[in-house]
């Protein structure tokens, strides 16, 4: 029969199974973290002034310093290029007394040798730094203004509130996708087609930017992403999972063609109200008066609910860890026959407006060249009259000598009768 174990004997084998333990290789597995649940997110309604504003044909427009930040872009979708060689201006943020939405046209350079000169938007202290979109010179690079340079805040139109100041990293930026957190910019590199951010998820928290696919960057006055965005292809937005609305990070390259980004189906579609005149104002210049804008438009914004999060699905850790796979663009949308009658719809007014626009200027052009005709007209009448009135001034004044001589005659005769 077995004796019982004493207590000493059951410690000491304890102690000798923790012994052996401590020196037998083991590995420790990470619980799997579930994903961080989606923000609740809401699109707010937004009072929006949509107008077609005439870029202005100047190399270095004068710079603006807003108090605030830009609203997140909206969707401005481009009809089917009308001509070889359009070029799609307008679709961004401007200034006019207040932000105002430039939009987007189909048109064709002024003069021959100009190219489209996109906005330029810098967070200086949580003010803006803008200049205008504008026709510049083939060849000569955009040329930021420069930080010695003192601007005075400009001032609003009468009744506008301010919005929230820049809420991200100093330097150049866009205006953050459709959508997102008010206030919040998006750093990029100078020459980046606001565009570019249509089709990403909206933002609630800085972290998101966009980078070329250039090596070689410079960096200017401690700025992040400075390099002009000339020749490049493709940009590529990258955002936190801590950044999105959807809790999920982002990575996606995007066209860095204006007209191409602003036709990528949306995650949030805050469709750009079409402006209320077919007449383009003019570009905003400080010290000018600012020309009387059209009210306001209600934009009401639409989720997608199913591409509200069109990222990449985090990465749990846990062994084996693999490398995330990322997506090269957004996720398809939730009804892709819905989205293709928006864009058609939205493609054909845009065509009815450029119809319309066109209509306008050829009527102006036939008004003009009809006021030049009539001028043309009165003014060989005018001449007709003239030369009327001399021809018969001369007559005149021929008979008056005629008369005066035969009276002369007549006055010699007289006297020699009289002898």
């Amino acid at each position: 029969m077995k004796a019982p174990s004493s207590p000493t004997t059951k410690i000491a084998s304890a102690v000798a199974l923790l012994l052996a333990l401590s020196t037998t290789a083991c590995t420790v597995y990470e619980t799997v973290p579930r994903p961080a649940p989606p923000v609740a997110y809401n699109a707010e309604p937004q009072a929006v002034v949509s107008v077609y504003v005439d870029p202005p044909i100047i190399d270095a427009p004068p710079p603006v310093l807003v108090g605030w930040a830009p609203p997140p872009m909206l969707v401005d979708v481009p009809p089917p290029m009308p001509f070889a060689d359009a070029v799609w201006v307008g679709g961004y943020w401007a200034w006019h007394g207040r932000w105002v939405w430039a939009a987007g046209r189909w048109t064709a350079p002024p003069q021959p040798n100009l190219v489209w000169v996109h906005p330029y938007y810098e967070n200086r202290g949580g003010a803006v730094v803008f200049v205008v979109g504008h026709w510049g010179q083939a060849g000569v690079a955009f040329v930021p203004p420069p930080p010695t340079l003192n601007l005075t805040l400009a001032v609003a139109l009468p009744g506008v509130v301010a919005g929230p100041p820049c809420i991200g990293p100093q330097g150049v930026f866009v205006p953050a996708p459709p959508g997102s957190r008010p206030g919040l910019i998006i750093p990029a590199p100078i020459g980046t087609p606001p565009a570019v951010v249509t089709a990403a998820p909206p933002v609630t928290n800085v972290g998101m930017r966009i980078t070329n696919n250039y090596n070689n960057t410079t960096n200017v006055r401690n700025v992040t992403n400075i390099t002009n965005v000339t020749n490049v292809t493709n940009v590529t937005i990258v955002a936190p999972a801590n950044a999105t609305a959807s809790g999920r990070a982002y990575e996606s390259a995007v066209p860095a063609s204006a007209h191409i980004a602003a036709a990528l189906p949306p995650v949030v579609r805050a469709t750009a109200p079409v402006p209320q005149s077919q007449q383009a104002i003019p570009a905003y210049s400080p010290g000018h008066a600012t020309p009387p804008l059209p009210p306001a438009q209600t934009m009401r914004p639409v989720v997608m609910q199913t591409s509200l999060h069109p990222a990449a699905q985090p990465v749990p850790h846990a062994p084996p860890q693999q490398p995330a796979a990322q997506p090269n663009g957004p996720a398809p949308s939730a009804n892709p026959a819905a989205e293709q009658a928006l864009r058609e719809r939205q493609a054909q007014e845009r065509a009815a407006q450029e119809n319309a626009a066109n209509a306008a200027r050829e009527e102006a052009a036939a008004k003009a060249q009809a006021a030049k005709a009539q001028a043309a007209q009165h003014a060989a009448q005018e001449k007709a009259a003239q030369e009327k009135a001399a021809k018969e001034k001369a007559a005149k004044e021929k008979a008056e000598d005629k008369e005066k001589s035969a009276s002369e005659r007549e006055r010699r005769e007289k006297n020699e009768n009289e002898r």
